[in-house]
């Protein structure tokens, strides 16, 4: 690429916070933020950018949501019309597939904060719009289609703003002839809030060296498809969680059916991305699942809708990082609120940003810029989020050291004498190895042979991407980086088979053989949906994700 200097200069606004990320954690933040100074007859100008191409465009989650945020937000939430929040849960249903049959578990056997009932299931896509017209009417200032590329800071090493990226650069990374200089957005202070491995965030965390002291992130991937069913098959408010079969006892993971208005059924499989055969296709164990006889019957004569994938932030309150650093804050998924046996982390992602917004706000007043916000840091802990988390720090762990069926049963055990008495037998365990050192090498394990889908209750990779409505502009850069190309081929093809080409489940790794020349390593980045898990599974840490130019990237309706 030509050299910074030879480059046009970039314009630049001046807000007083800016917010990367326009999910449910960074319009909280905005709306808080917006809020206050019209409490307090002040003014405040705050901007969020959003990589995608629309708010709401690349946000993914099953989900089943806790309204504790958003009652913190609107009181009378329920008297809008407009709210998305339309399924209240009417049901909750645990089951344990085994490879022909179910069990369902007796509810009375799970701990209390493993009900749904108060919660809502909800597209989270369109609980973000709804949160984005909310903002927008308080005044704060939204930018879908521009990607946050670069983080901005000052001589003392202070973040002072983000940068968005350069559009019309050719595959080489040259400017092309419509060839735009991204633009500087700086604020007092920064909020990073772009869900779970964003670019920006770890880099953050890997300069101020934020994660020190705590244990590794850890991460799953989670697979979602959104289906209408038969009119009598749609139970709304129903919602189902279960674990076992396909997964074997040392393969963590679990899956929901989430039944919605309109005959929606929300389908997703959550596989944990610590697994350590390189011949699992996490895509395929979705699909594979979704034809057990407990399951097959409810989409059978239905339609699929959407298909879409992201990872999903499991470490807890071991893996969270420091939260603040001089001139911003790690907000939502960014640093990881994730709640994991209860697979819900919006609540906890608003709240975290609803906090941020408060500490900002009183920081400003006092004259403050570009500092560090410690009462954050101080006070997650403390409060309903760090509650919620240290409630079930140990399940991950259990289940990763003692497999499945002893790890659900320990780590509900567990649960229960912390919900109850607030202490646990265990402390606090060790997540121990990242994920990307879990897999063992190739021949050390077992090719799984998937069966072909049928086009009906599965589907294969391409038609599912294609119902992503994912699109990225032609002749751009290439935005997976991978760093030792000779590497890839020494260590990821040669001792691990390849796993990129089954871990990813968009279909944009590829080991193809050429004759009898060594095989090459092809990127297809059109495909990408954003998942980031070969950021975090690659064996050598050798993959990185970046953002593409803004606006790229799925585009999910209603997911």
């Amino acid at each position: 690429m030509a050299e910074t200097e030879a480059l046009p200069e970039r314009e630049s606004m001046e807000f007083d916070v800016v917010i990367v990320g326009a999910g449910p954690a960074g319009l909280a933040a905005a709306i808080r933020l917006k809020q206050l100074s019209i409490e307090a007859g002040e003014e405040l100008s705050v901007v969020v950018l959003e990589k995608g191409s629309e708010v709401g465009a690349h946000i993914l989650s099953g989900a089943v949501i806790d309204p504790v945020a958003i009652d913190r937000l609107f009181p009378d939430w329920r008297e809008d019309e407009t709210h998305p929040l339309k399924t209240p849960v009417t049901t909750d249903k645990f089951m344990v597939l085994g490879p022909a049959g179910a069990l369902r578990l007796p509810n009375f056997m799970m701990p209390p904060l493993m009900s749904n009932h108060g919660a809502y299931a909800v597209s989270l896509g369109n609980v973000a719009r709804w949160l984005a017209e909310k903002a927008e009417a308080l005044g704060v200032e939204i930018y879908p289609g521009f990607a946050a590329s670069e983080v901005l800071y000052d001589d003392e090493g202070r973040v002072i703003g983000v940068a968005t990226g350069d559009m019309g650069l050719t595959e080489n990374g040259e400017p092309g002839p419509n060839y735009t200089r991204g633009m500087a957005l700086l604020g007092k202070y920064v909020f990073i809030g772009e869900g779970v491995r964003g670019s920006l965030a770890k880099q953050l965390i890997a300069k101020f060296e934020l994660d020190k002291d705590c244990e590794p992130a850890k991460f799953g991937i989670g697979l979602k498809e959104l289906w209408r069913v038969a009119p009598e098959k749609s139970q709304p408010g129903l919602v189902q969680h279960s674990f076992g079969w396909p997964l074997d006892s040392r393969t963590g993971g679990g899956s929901f059916l989430y039944h919605l208005e309109d005959n929606q059924v929300a389908v997703g499989f959550v596989l944990h991305l610590n697994y350590e055969n390189p011949y699992l296709s996490p895509f395929d164990e979705f699909q594979r699942f979704k034809t057990h006889p407990a399951i097959r019957d409810t989409f059978e004569g239905g339609e699929r809708l959407s298909y879409g994938a992201r990872a999903i932030s499991e470490g807890g309150w071991q893996s969270v990082p420091k939260v603040c650093f001089p001139g911003g804050v790690l907000i939502g998924c960014s640093a990881g609120f994730l709640n994991v046996p209860r697979i819900k982390g919006t609540h906890n992602a608003m709240l975290s940003a609803i906090m941020a917004a408060e500490k900002a706000f009183a920081a400003l007043k006092a004259g403050r810029a570009n500092d560090e916000l410690t009462d954050y840091e101080a006070e997650w802990r403390s409060s309903e989020i760090g509650k919620d988390l240290k409630t079930v720090r140990n399940v991950k762990p259990m289940w990763s050291k003692l497999g499945t069926w002893l790890g659900i049963a320990v780590g509900g055990l567990d649960m229960w004498t912390n919900s109850l008495f607030g202490f646990s037998f265990f402390g606090t365990l060790s997540h121990g190895k990242p994920d990307s050192a879990t897999l063992k090498p190739a021949a050390q394990c077992k090719p799984i042979n998937y069966p072909k889908p049928d086009g009906k209750i599965s589907f294969d990779k391409l038609s599912s991407v294609f119902l992503s409505n994912t699109n990225h502009e032609e002749g751009q850069p290439i935005h997976l980086k991978v760093a030792d190309m000779a590497l890839q081929k020494s260590s990821e093809h040669d001792v691990y088979a390849g796993p990129s080409q089954r871990y990813c489940p968009a279909g944009v790794y590829e080991w193809i053989e050429e004759g009898e020349g060594a095989p090459r390593f092809q990127i297809n980045s059109q495909n990408c949906v954003h998942c980031k898990t070969c950021d975090i599974k690659d064996p050598n840490g050798n993959i990185t994700w970046t953002v593409p130019e803004g606006g790229g990237g799925p585009n999910y309706p209603n997911m």
